[in-house]
């Protein structure tokens, strides 16, 4: 490790992918200054708290020496027509103000219904949801930039999991596991990619450290975060195999339900969140996997959590798994 790590700036620091990212930077030796308009639970012991808006301006000037900025602005699912857009125009601009690396944290919704099986970093892109053509809106801004001179990476990774609440392990999949229930989005024999979000924090940091050595500009980057692919099957497998060996596990085993998402699409007429969600229910349908070789032969290769001490400690870390068996 270099004597002397560049300071990082994360945006969105209260997020699940933004804190994740300020304990890997941290972690890896970086000063790290971390913007949230609210304290982040848990924030590590040196880590330098900006409590401003993403866009503020005096972010210039605290910010001085940064030579990555991480963008993990997320608005709400039912504010992203409104925001996602503009927080990510802001997040470039700030990132060119301070000649800084702008790194993006994407995801599959590029690709739209129906999509390959495969996502490599050249697969075409054909959204087919309003979210999926705004990440496509933001990447093309990025790579406009990244034409006249910003240094921009864009590392696109499956749904999250781990880094704590608001994802669909604890808000749909393990909701119910205390009462012996577990509920899977899409048909069980799909492949699904996810991203356990320590490991995906930590190509961030290793995908930085890259940037950081180069002594000119690179323009546009974008690789693919493998993560882990499962099937439905495999994957609540997995849960009730982890929920066992934590001791929460019921006698008779677990119940397994799906999604209503009839219910859900009636419901989106009136819940606008519900209509959000309704929109992306294609990914639970389309299997896909991401593939990683490209971020590999970038960084190296990377450390990855084995997926059963990933669930485990994500159940730990929500709280579902308090106790043990005797």
């Amino acid at each position: 490790m270099p004597a002397s790590l560049p300071p990082v700036l994360v945006l969105g620091a209260s997020g699940r992918f933004g804190l994740a990212a300020v304990h890997a930077f941290a972690a890896a030796g970086h000063p790290v200054l971390a913007q949230s308009r609210r304290l982040p639970a848990g924030l590590p012991a040196g880590v330098r708290h900006l409590a401003m808006a993403p866009g503020d301006p005096m972010l210039v000037p605290l910010a001085q020496g940064v030579r990555t900025v991480v963008h993990a602005v997320n608005p709400p699912y039912d504010r992203w027509e409104r925001e996602a857009l503009e927080l990510a125009r802001q997040g470039m601009d700030l990132a060119g103000r301070l000649n800084a690396t702008f790194m993006l944290p994407g995801n599959v919704y590029n690709y739209g219904e129906p999509m390959p099986a495969v996502l490599a970093q050249d697969t075409v892109q054909h959204p087919t949801t309003r979210k999926g053509r705004i990440r496509c809106e933001i990447e093309a801004l990025l790579a406009q930039r990244a034409a006249r001179g910003l240094d921009g990476v864009v590392i696109r990774a499956g749904d999250f999991f781990g880094g704590g609440t608001g994802s669909w392990l604890d808000l749909v999949i393990t909701k119910s596991l205390g009462a012996g229930k577990l509920v899977y989005p899409g048909p069980l024999d799909r492949p699904h990619a996810w991203a356990y979000l320590p490991d995906l924090a930590r190509a961030f940091v290793a995908a930085a450290l890259r940037q950081q050595a180069q002594a000119a500009p690179r323009g546009l980057q974008r690789f693919h975060f493998a993560g882990h692919t499962a099937t439905g099957e495999q994957w609540l497998a997995a849960i009730e195999s982890a929920a066992r060996a934590l001791g929460v596990a019921p006698a008779r085993g677990f119940s397994r339900g799906g999604m209503p998402w009839g219910l859900i699409r009636a419901g989106g007429l009136i819940v606008p969140m519900w209509r959000e969600i309704a929109e992306m229910a294609y990914l639970w349908r389309e299997p896909h996997r991401l593939d990683g070789q490209a971020l590999a032969r970038a960084v190296g290769e990377l450390p990855v959590t084995p997926l059963a001490d990933a669930l485990s400690e994500s159940l730990v870390a929500l709280g579902l798994a308090m106790r043990r068996a005797a």
